[in-house]
């Protein structure tokens, strides 16, 4: 993991990675077969775009409030390869990707409240490390009741 010289820059660092979620997710959904695979995506670099938001607010306010809560892991992303972004990917393909994508964010944000300088901004990274499982998580019920339910 790159090593942080300070806490904007451990924040710098997490609003970029926001920044290639919300692109991501933005590039998703122009490529997305159906309207309900676009809006989902849409959805989801939106929610990206708040994370974005609320990091930069922190950084601002130098302020943060955290409310930890239990989030259930399916582990799908878990047991599913790999699969490289396509522009007429299938649903499936998709969502194995956004999982993946979600379970990456999750750890780096873990990881980056095990390197936090100080309590609030550990707590800062494990509110959104949650927010992150929760993403994972309406994914792999998404695959689960779309995909795995279909075979």
């Amino acid at each position: 993991m790159e090593e942080f010289k300070s806490i904007d820059n451990i924040l710098d660092f997490a609003i970029a990675s926001e920044q290639e979620a919300m692109d991501f997710y933005t590039d998703l959904a122009k490529h997305a077969k159906s309207k309900a695979m676009e809006e989902v995506f849409l959805q989801f670099a939106k929610e990206e775009m708040g994370h974005k938001s609320r990091l930069i607010k922190i950084k601002e306010d130098q302020s943060f409030e955290f409310k930890e809560e239990k989030i259930t892991d399916l582990k799908i992303a878990d047991y599913l390869v790999d699969i490289e972004p396509q522009p007429d990917m299938p649903y499936r393909e998709a969502l194995i990707i956004a999982m993946k994508k979600e379970k990456a964010a999750f750890k780096l944000y873990t990881d980056l409240s095990n390197v936090a300088p100080n309590s609030t901004l550990r707590d800062v990274f494990l509110s959104l490390a949650q927010e992150e499982a929760k993403h994972k998580l309406r994914f792999e019920i998404e695959y689960d009741n779309n995909v795995l339910s279909e075979n």
